[in-house]
């Protein structure tokens, strides 16, 4: 057992095993799994890779969530942030609430809950043959990790290939050895932006959407991704659109509030649509009069 955990959470998820093996598969109910991989990105992020157990498809679309249960403390939808080439349970997770704490805190071979996938996933089927841009602000990055992993996978079925994106510090950004050799790989370009560089910063600095001015695309044949803060997103898209991209070219990730996965709580509700039963993926013209409204 490791340090840390009580018996009795040890027990709760032996017994919710032992349940769900004797009943038919339910969306609701969750599946044991245990960390087999713990890394830390940044002072407040984690990335755990979860053994779900043999008999668990791990395959997934780049853009679907899974639901994470942190035995004794709650619940959390948690987006994909490995490679969907190489399918594999992989979050990212930010500490930022008792349950994304919790989770962040799981030792190697801690017992979690798993549930999914779950959603509707990024439009890479559609972007073949096309430029694409990727633009993400903060732990945004996460969401799109597995777009990036695929573009690269197929990179002759894409043209120019652009990865914006934006941190508050260098000391914030999550994966930083892989962007590094992304941008090595002269396959794709990437930039990044700080809101706050330090002197030895050598790169940009200002919010991310200063860089589409700096993306490579053609506009009547580009496929955008956005995943980010709220306002982030919608600004890029009025970005986007000034520069002639069209709304059914623009796809946002929106990750709020999710906790049924399926539709039946209304927690996720967002105006008519439901980010986790009709998302978290949208095309910008279905939101963009919501992302107007004001504390929606």
């Amino acid at each position: 057992m490791p340090p840390g955990y009580s018996f009795s959470i040890f027990t709760v998820a032996m017994r919710i095993e032992t349940t769900t093996k004797q009943m038919s598969r339910t969306p609701m109910a969750p599946n044991v799994a245990h960390v087999r991989v713990r890394r830390q990105e940044t002072s407040d992020v984690w990335t755990l890779e979860i053994d779900p157990g043999p008999d668990f498809d791990c395959a997934f679309t780049p853009g679907q969530f899974n639901m994470l249960t942190a035995f004794g403390v709650g619940e959390a939808a948690i987006s994909f942030s490995g490679d969907p080439v190489k399918p594999r349970f992989i979050h990212t997770i930010r500490a930022v609430g008792a349950v994304s704490t919790a989770l962040t805190r799981l030792e190697i071979g801690a017992p979690l809950g798993v549930r999914g996938p779950f959603g509707v996933g990024w439009p890479l089927p559609s972007a073949k043959g096309k430029d694409i841009l990727v633009i993400a602000g903060g732990l945004g990055l996460a969401p799109l990790r597995p777009v990036i992993y695929r573009l690269l996978a197929e990179r002759d079925q894409y043209r120019n290939i652009s990865v914006l994106y934006g941190a508050r510090s260098a000391a914030d950004i999550p994966f930083g050895s892989e962007l590094s050799e992304w941008r090595n790989r002269h396959e794709i370009d990437v930039e990044i932006t700080l809101d706050h560089a330090s002197v030895d910063w050598q790169g940009h600095v200002g919010v991310v959407t200063s860089l589409i001015q700096r993306a490579r695309f053609t506009a009547d044949s580009t496929i955008a991704m956005l995943c980010g803060p709220e306002i982030m997103m919608r600004f890029a898209a009025v970005d986007l659109l000034d520069r002639g991209l069209r709304e059914d070219a623009i796809f946002l990730s929106m990750e709020r509030n999710m906790k049924c996965a399926i539709g039946h709580c209304g927690h996720c509700q967002y105006g008519p649509v439901f980010i986790c039963r009709d998302g978290p993926v949208f095309p910008y013209g279905r939101l963009k009069n919501l992302l107007a409204i004001k504390e929606l």
